[in-house]
């Protein structure tokens, strides 16, 4: 019967290339037998590359599906139904070398080093903000189709091997440094948090010419921050910096922070008001016209009720969203700033002994 390329992967016949995608790096990373020391780690990562090749090509999955393994080598007695065929005059072998297949597949033979080596701070030029009306743990990859990057901890050389993807990989191995990592804050308004937005950053970098010599080059940089996310997030863009000669140009890494709000404090998904309210309102009752982030105000009506400094309401749903579930949103808090009268008048202070308890 051949392999179950499907099987392999752990997916349906019926995947999308983004689930065969998905598929792939999650198995590729976990059987690389730089990582992976079981016994049959090595042949398991040549199985999924073989499987990855196979499905992530519409002619050899066509071919796949319709005559298994067998159709692709071009074997004429394969056939899905019992009878013949095969893939007719195409013929696939796979090339034997998954280590090929990782590397174009993450732009690297080593990704490990990205994750496991630590590095500091550097420099870079950065432009302005252009806000966009486009309106997701943490690390984001925006540089290829494979796995995302750690920012800022790729600073104690990062390995790199050359491949011919259509044959064996070279023996050589060169070791590399990376120019250190490039942070920087950017500051989202709760709004902008509460429904996502898309930022663009204007940088200017140095880049180091095929002959040699030095330039600068502007670009601008698309972040998309998804509603949700928390303080501290990092989106990192590989390769994106200055440029040393002899050294991978650095990283620029963008972390979010939460920019001040005149009205709100955010906590975590909450989020949290504090209403002026006067003395006699607390003690006797009264309607708070409540804001939202999403520009309404809501009634609460606390009539009935006396207010403690310690009173906390809360409005269920008109939070944040959850980073990994924006359809669901945290709440809004209410709590009470009561504006106590600097001085009494003498009439005033009898009639509240009078009528206030004592204890």
């Amino acid at each position: 019967m051949g392999k179950d390329y499907y099987k392999l992967l752990g997916i349906s016949r019926g995947a999308t290339d983004e689930e065969i995608k998905k598929a792939y790096r999650k198995l590729a990373l976990k059987f690389h037998p730089d990582k992976n020391k079981a016994p049959n780690a090595e042949e398991m990562f040549k199985n999924v590359a073989e499987a990855y090749e196979v499905l992530s090509d519409k002619k050899k999955r066509e071919i796949y599906d319709q005559f298994g393994e067998e159709g692709l080598k071009g074997n004429p007695s394969a056939s899905s139904g019992g009878g013949h065929g095969g893939g007719g005059n195409y013929t696939y072998t796979f090339h034997g070398d998954p280590r090929a297949t990782f590397a174009q597949f993450f732009g690297t033979s080593d990704p490990f080093a990205s994750f496991f080596s630590m590095g500091g701070l550097g420099t870079g030029g950065m432009g302005g903000f252009f806000d966009d009306d486009d309106a997701n743990s943490t690390f984001i990859n925006f540089g290829g189709p494979g796995l995302g990057t750690m920012g800022g901890m790729g600073n104690m050389g990062r390995r790199t091997q050359s491949f011919n993807v259509h044959g064996s990989p070279t023996k050589s191995r060169e070791y590399q440094q990376q120019d250190t990592a490039v942070e920087h804050d950017l500051y989202v308004s709760l709004e902008d948090i509460d429904k996502g937005c898309t930022k663009k950053m204007k940088i200017s970098r140095n880049v180091v010419a095929p002959d040699g010599t030095r330039k600068k080059e502007d670009k601008v940089l698309t972040i998309t921050v998804k509603p949700g996310w928390k303080a501290g997030t990092k989106i990192t863009f590989p390769r994106e910096g200055d440029q040393t000669t002899g050294k991978i140009p650095a990283d620029i890494v963008f972390i979010i922070r939460d920019k001040p709000h005149p009205t709100f404090k955010r906590e975590n998904c909450d989020i949290r008001y504090t209403a002026k309210i006067s003395l006699r309102d607390a003690l006797c009752g009264t309607t708070v016209n409540v804001p939202t982030l999403q520009g309404q105000s809501i009634p609460l009506n606390l009539t009935n009720r006396v207010i403690k400094p310690t009173t906390v309401e809360k409005i269920p749903g008109r939070g944040l969203p959850y980073p990994k579930e924006p359809s669901r949103k945290g709440d809004l808090l209410i709590s009470f700033d009561i504006q106590f009268p600097d001085k009494l008048t003498k009439e005033t202070k009898d009639i509240l002994v009078d009528i206030l308890p004592t204890k």
